[in-house]
């Protein structure tokens, strides 16, 4: 399987890049290959054979490359120039990519925690699993906020047939996933004990026996209230390495956007944040 890497040639990803555990869990989930992409300015001098920057840019690109290499992957390094997103996902288009990966250093309170505006952009426009994975900055320095990616899971569904879809993720994670926690949020008005519910809880249950069944140990959550906050309380209860989303849910919007719950768990989650595209977009 192969994975589309996006670098930014910053110490950040490369500290993301260099750590071993965070590339076992890709292992895990069955990449064997890379192809690390940069995106330069589309300014003609600085792209230009030759010039200091195209040097600079080849020698950063060229010593993350080798870090990946180092642990026996396959990897294609690619400069291109343009918008990051669209070129980013444009290659990730042509090399029929399993996974797409964008660090997100946005965890600053005076930025909210939103994520960077390329991950934002790649998430909203991306048609295949987009991983953005966290780097945060610790003692003048900087390093992955759970090298661990995909060992606790939370996963959050609405029952749609995207998030069906995000939930096939485990076929790739069950033998990364150690524990998951199953998330359906129910609006306020519905009271528990209520037919819908106890279908939700229903719901849940057989999810979680499909998973436990694969020796990944599982609990169910129904709460109340609004999607992105009890999502995300959810998260501060269980501490997941990553967040597992199905992206649109139930809008019924056509454009590539992500539904606003989607958005905005990506946006202020602490978490890792795995990303499931509908189908039909591809």
């Amino acid at each position: 399987m192969r994975a589309v890497y996006a670098t930014d040639l910053s110490e950040a990803i490369e500290a993301a890049i260099g750590t071993r555990t965070c590339l076992e869990c890709l292992e895990r989930y069955g990449i064997d290959a890379f192809d690390l992409v940069t995106v330069t300015s589309p300014n003609v001098t600085a792209g230009m054979p030759g010039s200091d920057v195209s040097r600079r840019t080849s020698a950063a690109l060229d010593r993350q490359r080798e870090l990946l290499e180092r642990e026996g992957f396959e990897v294609r390094t690619h400069v291109v120039r343009g918008t990051p997103h669209r070129r980013i996902n444009g290659l990730a288009d042509r090399v029929d990519a399993d996974l797409v990966i964008v660090g997100s250093r946005g965890q600053s309170p005076l930025e909210q925690r939103l994520i960077g505006g390329t991950a934002r952009n790649v998430a909203r426009t991306s048609v295949r699993p987009l991983l953005v994975q966290r780097i945060v900055e610790r003692d003048d320095d900087h390093e992955v906020a759970d090298e661990h990616l995909f060992e606790r899971i939370l996963y959050a569904t609405d029952f749609s047939e995207n998030a069906e879809r995000a939930f096939e993720q485990f076929d790739r994670l069950r033998t990364a996933t150690k524990e998951a926690l199953l998330v359906h949020v129910a609006p306020p008005a519905r009271r528990a004990g209520s037919e819908t519910v106890s279908d939700a809880e229903d719901r849940l249950a057989a999810l979680a026996d499909d998973l436990e069944s694969r020796g990944i140990g599982t609990r169910t959550q129904v709460r109340k209230g609004v999607a992105t906050d009890e999502i995300l309380a959810a998260e501060t209860e269980f501490q997941p390495t990553t967040i597992l989303l199905g992206a649109r849910g139930r809008s019924p919007m056509r454009r590539l956007l992500l539904g606003s719950v989607s958005e905005d768990v990506t946006a202020r989650a602490t978490s890792n944040v795995l990303i499931v595209p509908p189908t039909r977009v591809r």
